[in-house]
């Protein structure tokens, strides 16, 4: 159900993310009183019946914090040394404030490697429903104590975005230290205006996007336009909002103007694709020819190798490709059917000709459209 945003009140499960720099006072350790305030809020929702899902951020920052670190790290290891400080301090704060309201709250940690694999992803969204039911308040965070690189998620923005897909939520509330989207930097550009809503779709939010300025998180309003435009392929609504504004939860509940609304005028994709669009671990790139765009585009067909006109990256059958036209603009993505180096044998020939190239015919199609998403 998508829903305006003078009508949160009838959502029934919301996705609530809080920055590090909120979170942590700008890295001077976690802010009692806010994090106070903030449960209090999320409290109130489950008053009234409406599942909450609380994305932390802050396990680095106050690790930092506890350890006497100026600057972030910038060592894998440095920066996972910090996080097992921190979310020692998260996980108490949160639970504490909770109890107070007779909530229980649940710590669940996740790597993309989770959600990557659809058996882990059903079983991840099993557990998270499950607790919902219970009548818990589930708080997630990246596994920042054992993610690589490999499997980082990158920031918790988009955490928060692809648990709001994983739970289906109608409404993700982004907290963070900015008012909102402006239409240019408001620290740079003095007339620059808030944006009360957009379009997901709007070309003009690359544009105006930001990247982050207090080196304590990774999201920047860059970021945060992406969390909108992945939470929207659920039909999730996404507002962004500055979390230091009294009551804020409160109040974007209650229909106020605070922020920028992002309106998820897309149709919703299926469960499978959702899964797919959410992939961020894209092991290589096929480059199609138009007909095969226009074909992927118009049609909804599956992808047939005399379409591809050149292969890049390392993958396996079965491994997530992106594909792309001459331009380099991607177009889809999806579990490709053969590994790199068949891949780039049979492209740009016909399925009758796989036997001769590669002494066997596997799957007619390179990928099936079951096993792609249009991007």
């Amino acid at each position: 159900m998508t829903v305006s945003r003078h009508d949160f009140a009838k959502v029934k499960r919301v996705v609530v993310k809080i920055g590090s720099s909120l979170l942590t006072k700008g890295g001077q350790g976690l802010d009692k009183g806010a994090i106070k305030a903030w449960v209090e809020q999320m409290a109130s929702l489950r008053q009234q019946s409406i599942d909450v899902i609380l994305v932390s951020s802050g396990s680095v920052a106050e690790g930092m914090s506890r350890l006497g670190l100026k600057t972030r790290p910038k060592l894998l290891h440095e920066l996972q040394a910090a996080a097992s400080v921190g979310q020692m301090g998260l996980v108490r704060i949160f639970d504490d404030n909770f109890q107070q309201h007779g909530l229980q709250a649940a710590q669940v940690l996740l790597t993309h490697d989770d959600l990557s694999n659809r058996q882990r992803y059903l079983n991840a969204r099993s557990t998270l429903l499950t607790l919902l039911k219970l009548g818990v308040v589930p708080v997630i965070n990246e596994n920042d104590a054992v993610a690589t690189e490999e499997i980082r998620f990158g920031d918790n923005d988009t955490l928060a975005a692809l648990v709001a897909n994983l739970v289906e939520a109608e409404l993700l509330i982004i907290l963070t230290d900015q008012q909102g989207l402006f239409t240019g930097d408001p620290t740079l550009f003095p007339d620059a205006q808030l944006i009360s809503e957009i379009s997901v779709n709007d070309d003009r939010l690359e544009k105006m996007a930001g990247d982050s300025r207090s080196g304590l998180g990774k999201g920047g309003m860059s970021t945060k336009v992406r969390a909108a435009r992945l939470a929207a392929r659920s039909g999730a609504a996404t507002i962004v909002a500055a979390g230091a504004v009294e009551g804020v939860i409160t109040a974007l509940i209650s229909g106020s103007d605070l922020g920028t609304y992002f309106l998820p005028d897309v149709e919703p994709l299926l469960a499978r694709k959702r899964w797919l669009a959410g992939q961020l671990q894209v092991k290589g790139q096929l480059v199609l020819d138009a007909g095969a765009v226009r074909v992927l585009k118009s049609d909804g067909k599956s992808l047939l190798a005399v379409g591809v006109k050149s292969v890049t990256g390392q993958f396996e059958r079965g491994e997530l490709v992106s594909c792309i036209d001459e331009n380099g603009i991607e177009v889809a993505r999806g579990l490709v059917n053969y590994g790199k180096a068949e891949a780039q044998l049979i492209a740009g020939h016909s399925s009758s000709e796989f036997e001769r190239i590669l002494g066997y015919a596997d799957d007619s199609e390179l990928i099936h459209r079951d096993n792609m998403v249009l991007i």
